[in-house]
């Protein structure tokens, strides 16, 4: 199906309906949640979700936006080692998520790593006209679900953290989930039931669209689903495992007690509650391929760079002694990849046996040390030897297509694919610097 961009016409075609009406399309509008549904930013101020509707579609894309995630004083509160006191690893949004924030560019500076929207520019699928990438779901409704928890989406638990200073402990409202739990809720009664649903995220937000697809699936009863899961993997890694087999052991088994995600009210527990057969407990991992048992009909596709160097960083350094004591660049680099790598590999195999599930792995681009395959742009993803010629081709195939959607894990480096547009990433080089990248 040949789709295009929303175009001019169709924005004046907008201007003509009665203005009770179009008051509100086209524009982003922001949803305050209630106290009551326990929703909240890490620093406990009202946690907001922004949409931008349209009277054409029911077609509904919800993106979940990305950034750190912390489990210390310091990284709660969005400090880092980088020049300005920040770090790309840290949480993000701090302060909490102000009503403006989708309007507001100068919402960066509201402190910590903020304002990543970029008024819907950060991915393709939250702006309606993207200067750089087109992707069909820009004339769907959008939802945006800032990230302001430090918990990838997936948390509800209070910790009060005092290592840096015990003097004045900051207190973290981990209730990522709980925030994704009472967004579904809205849309489920404010939005009309949806031709089609595409579920995504970015980084932190790939994990947090996998963490959250169930709920928003179930309250908005869409006729047809699918969820693109971007540089977010929740790997395959038992509980009880050694490092030397799952590398990222040591981060699952801290997040589950810091992010409370086994606790009885945890994320863990109430989808096991739901569905018994959809995983076990002592697997995060196997919540991802729960999906597909849970919903045989919908389609998935899970995402990443077989060079990541972002999200493995965020898997590892804080671990890992000798990782954390490597010069940053190709030393530190060489180490997280020899243990990045076999995980991912690992993940792949996990989801071979489920035929509504699809996996998309280019080796590496120039943009943010590859680290997703969604932000700006798709330039850069394709996988030649599979005859793909960018993440787009992939993302029409699982919302349009039958069958098993795309799998592809390219096995010949093709540097000629690696390449996003020169003049974009030597722009992005001083915010690489400032974020100690």
């Amino acid at each position: 199906m040949r789709t295009f961009p929303i175009k001019a016409s169709v924005l004046a075609l907008a201007s003509l309906l009665p203005m009770a009406a179009s008051a509100a399309y086209f524009k982003w509008e922001a949803v305050e949640l209630p106290a009551s549904s326990g929703a909240a930013c890490g620093d406990g101020s009202p946690y907001r979700f922004f949409v931008n509707k349209t009277p054409f579609s029911t077609k509904t894309v919800v993106v979940f936006e990305g950034g750190g995630a912390c489990w210390d004083q310091n990284s709660c509160a969005g400090k880092g080692e980088g020049p300005l006191g920040l770090s790309i690893l840290s949480a993000s949004n701090p302060n909490g998520v102000p009503a403006d924030y989708m309007t507001n560019v100068f919402n960066i500076l509201n402190g910590g790593l903020s304002g990543l929207a970029l008024g819907g520019l950060i991915t393709p699928f939250s702006m309606r006209v993207h200067p750089l990438q087109s992707v069909q779901t820009q004339s769907w409704n959008i939802v945006y679900a800032p990230y302001c928890t430090g918990d990838v989406h997936t948390g509800n638990k209070v910790t009060a953290y005092g290592d840096a200073d015990p003097t004045q402990p900051r207190v973290q409202y981990h209730r990522g989930s709980v925030n994704g739990y009472a967004m579904a809720q809205w849309l489920g009664k404010n939005f009309k039931q949806p031709a089609q649903l595409l579920v995504t995220g970015f980084s932190a937000g790939g994990a947090g669209a996998t963490a959250n697809y169930g709920w928003l699936r179930l309250a908005m009863n869409p006729k047809k689903s699918a969820m693109l899961a971007d540089s977010g993997p929740l790997f395959n890694v038992n509980r009880n495992d050694s490092p030397e087999v799952s590398p990222s052991v040591h981060l699952h088994n801290k997040i589950r007690n810091v992010w409370g995600l086994d606790g009885s009210d945890g994320l863990v527990t109430k989808l096991l509650t739901m569905y018994p057969t959809a995983g076990t407990a002592d697997n995060l991992g196997s919540l991802s391929t729960g999906l597909a048992k849970i919903f045989p009909q919908d389609r998935f596709n899970f995402s990443t760079f077989q060079r990541d160097g972002i999200y493995s960083a965020f898997s590892y350094t804080s671990f890992y002694p000798e990782v954390a004591a490597a010069e940053s660049g190709v030393p530190r680099d060489t180490l997280l990849n020899q243990k990045w790598v076999p995980e991912v590999q690992k993940w792949v195999n996990t989801m071979k046996p489920y035929p509504n599930v699809g996996y998309y792995v280019p080796y590496q681009r120039d943009l943010l040390k590859s680290h997703t395959l969604t932000t700006l742009t798709f330039s850069g993803t394709a996988i030649k030897e599979a005859n793909v010629s960018s993440l787009k081709v992939v993302v029409d195939n699982l919302i349009d297509g039958t069958g098993t959607p795309i799998r592809a894990y390219e096995t010949q480096k093709n540097e000629q694919n690696t390449k996003t547009p020169a003049t974009l990433d030597s722009l992005l080089q001083p915010i690489y610097k400032l974020l100690g990248l």
